[in-house]
């Protein structure tokens, strides 16, 4: 250890999980707590968990930042357990809130990707603060798609949020409440209504929980007003690998698509034209300001056509946009300190900072996370409790966000739930040393894949030294890095003879880790390749009555008859593109034959996917004609909800007797989705994909 120092209705259909797998459904009888007594609760220590969206270590005057200052946070720092190895178990924003209210990996808590929605039935942080006497409150961004549980009061951002002028639903243990816009920029506002509440706690017998959940700085990144000169002027030091090509790294390295060169938005991102677009939602004060401001910055310094000039260029825009935004960040924190100090509190409240994760400032030429190289893999963690804890103090112990939970649960004098996965961190904040025993690696699994910025799926472990990652699902590739001799992670060393031993030792680790928290890869690898089918209509036109909508109407007219079936990857669920998407009209398709046919089967598939507003018609009929003019109906199904889980079904029809010359199937969607799916109200999506026809 070492002393710290400063330094509208939808477009496209929601992706979304309703009701995640592999949720471990334990209930709050499972832990023995119980409400503390009057002298139990005025001497537990309240709880404030302030989580940035995207802020990276490197971006954190404490940790050695060279490109910003954050003088509130490293004011934190000063005053408490700033943790170096601190790290994520998947990169990604939903899967890292989800396992900090749970203590549990992606795959036990459900969450796997930013597509699912959080189970609220499952056990959580603040069910079990709450059960043992703390008032509870959510303030900020959520991000998990389903009704915040646990908390006496809750404002979340709906979605990612937006920085101006946001839009908050609101709650209670009841449930929703109302939905309101807000005035001002975002990172004030909820720094405001957070504090608000810290006011209207009341008695002080009985100890709080706040987690204040910051948008900022996730992209699109938008400067407060006052922070829109910050860093005009300045020259943002470039990183050594700003122009890495990723030679001595695999296949997922340079397929990715992340890069600064070509993945960042030229409107949303970096502002560079159409400034009303991003202006959109802003207050006339507002907007005048923001334009005025692009627009000279943009007359003064244009962005070059190409090459490595419009790299730096795009480089030096992103980063400024990003620190402008920390910058609010920072302020917001020095508010809450101020604040516990006037109320009186700050003796004997623990105060968290954090990230969901890292990111990537220019460095391998990148922005966004979810990669385990070590910039995204590792997340500031910042613990500040004067009562009971270290001050000024530096520890270096292996230390993961699935960690959380029970530390806070510890302090607050609650027993741990056995299947939460994580340990308590009290130890170390306590003195700023690891106790004996203590990890010698972290574990990482990363399962969004195919999906934005096509990172593959990978998993692996992070020791003091060394890193072992391997990626799989449509590769096949190992990668070790030795972080003493190549910190920036350069040099791919798995086949190297001389690291066999390291290699085949984390190998080990690697497979004692995936037992000791139940992660089974093989579940994850299914190929997203299409399965094709022989039938007797292939190649064959169908002519649509309504067609599909433009966006999932690729190959429409042979779509359905090309004999290949896309299979749901259902731990990505992603893909919607390789099925054709109706909607607000009965899918009705016609197939005609060159000759009558005979019919033994008719068949078609169909997707499900709630979360994403795609339901199964509440009806399939099959119509047929012998002339090919009139047509009959020869069946009718309906079919019933197979449940909240994506899912594909084929539908299979009874086939007409007598041979015709064409068929027509309609699906009539419902009205309306219903309770208690998402979307209630909208209309549904309905998806298909094959129309398999066999003759006798």
């Amino acid at each position: 250890m070492k002393a710290t120092g400063d330094a509208a209705a939808r477009s496209a259909p929601r992706r979304g999980r309703a009701w995640p797998l592999l949720v471990a459904m334990v209930g709050l009888s499972a832990c023995t707590t119980h409400p503390p007594t009057a002298d139990e609760g005025a001497g537990r220590p309240n709880i404030v968990f302030i989580m940035a969206d995207d802020h990276a270590t490197q971006a954190v005057g404490c940790y050695g930042s060279r490109i910003n200052r954050t003088p509130q946070i490293d004011r934190l720092a000063r005053g408490g357990v700033r943790f170096d190895r601190a790290f994520c178990t998947n990169g990604i924003c939903g899967p890292a809130r989800a396992t900090v209210l749970t203590g549990k990996y992606s795959h036990r808590n459900g969450v796997l990707d930013n597509s699912r929605w959080f189970d609220g039935r499952q056990m959580t942080l603040p069910k079990l603060l709450r059960s043992s006497g703390y008032r509870t409150a959510l303030i900020g961004k959520w991000h998990l798609g389903s009704t915040p549980t646990g908390f006496d009061r809750w404002m979340v951002l709906p979605g990612q949020g937006h920085y101006y002028q946001p839009d908050v639903i609101e709650g209670n243990l009841g449930g929703e409440t109302g939905r309101r816009r807000l005035s001002g920029y975002v990172t004030d506002l909820v720094t405001d209504e957070a504090l608000r509440w810290i006011d209207a706690v009341g008695d002080r017998s009985q100890p709080f929980f706040l987690m204040l959940h910051h948008k900022a700085p996730h992209r699109n990144w938008m400067p407060a007003l006052r922070h829109l000169d910050r860093y005009r002027d300045a020259d943002v030091p470039e990183p050594p690998t700003l122009f890495d090509d990723h030679a001595k790294r695999g296949t997922a390295a340079r397929q990715q698509e992340m890069t600064i060169a070509d993945h960042l938005d030229e409107v949303s991102d970096l502002k560079a034209r159409d400034l009303d677009t991003v202006l959109a939602r802003m207050t006339p004060e507002q907007r005048t300001r923001l334009r005025a401001a692009y627009r000279e910055e943009n007359r003064r310094h244009p962005q070059p056509a190409a090459g490595r000039a419009r790299v730096k260029w795009r480089y030096q825009r992103y980063l400024k946009e990003y620190l402008s935004c920390i910058d609010a960040v920072d302020e917001s924190i020095g508010r809450v300190l101020e604040h516990l100090d006037a109320a009186g509190l700050a003796e004997n409240t623990l105060v968290v900072y954090t990230s969901d994760q890292g990111f990537f400032l220019g460095e391998r030429g990148w922005f966004d996370k979810r990669f385990m190289y070590e910039e995204a893999l590792r997340m500031p963690l910042i613990m500040r409790w004067p009562k009971g804890g270290a001050g000024g103090i530096a520890a270096d112990a292996l230390a993961a966000n699935v960690d959380l939970a029970p530390t806070l649960l510890d302090v607050a004098g609650v027993r741990v739930p056995d299947d939460m996965q994580g340990r308590s961190l009290r130890p170390i904040l306590e003195t700023g040393r690891a106790p004996d025993a203590w990890r010698d690696a972290v574990y990482y699994h990363f399962f969004e894949y195919p999906g934005i910025h096509a990172v593959k799926r990978h998993y692996g472990v992070r020791t003091a030294r060394h890193k072992l990652i391997h990626f799989y699902h449509d590769v096949d590739e190992w990668e070790l890095y030795d972080l003493e001799r190549d910190p920036e992670e350069r040099r791919n060393v798995h086949d190297d003879p001389a690291y066999a031993d390291i290699r085949d030792g984390l190998r080990v680790k690697l497979r004692d880790l995936q037992s000791e928290y139940g992660d089974d890869p093989a579940r994850f690898r299914a190929s997203l390749a299409p399965r094709p089918i022989e039938h007797d209509a292939v190649g064959l036109p169908v002519v649509w009555k309504h067609p599909p909508v433009e966006k999932y109407a690729r190959d429409a007219g042979t779509r359905a008859t090309d004999g290949q079936h896309r299979p749901l990857d259902q731990y990505a669920p992603r893909g919607f593109n390789d099925w054709l998407g109706f909607r607000d009209q009965p899918v009705v398709g016609t197939l005609s034959f060159p000759e009558p046919r005979a019919l033994a089967e008719v068949a078609i598939h169909f997707r499900h996917d709630p979360a994403a507003w795609i339901h199964l018609p509440m009806a399939v009929e099959l119509h047929a004609s012998t002339d090919g003019q009139t047509f009959a109906r020869v069946t009718r199904r309906t079919l019933a909800s197979p449940g909240t889980d994506p899912t594909t079904r084929l539908v299979s029809l009874d086939p007409p007797d007598d041979p015709v010359r064409a068929l027509r199937f309609v699906a009539t969607p419902s009205a309306s989705i219903p309770r208690p799916y998402p979307g209630v109200g909208h209309p549904p999506w309905t998806f298909l994909d094959e129309w398999v026809v066999r003759t006798r």
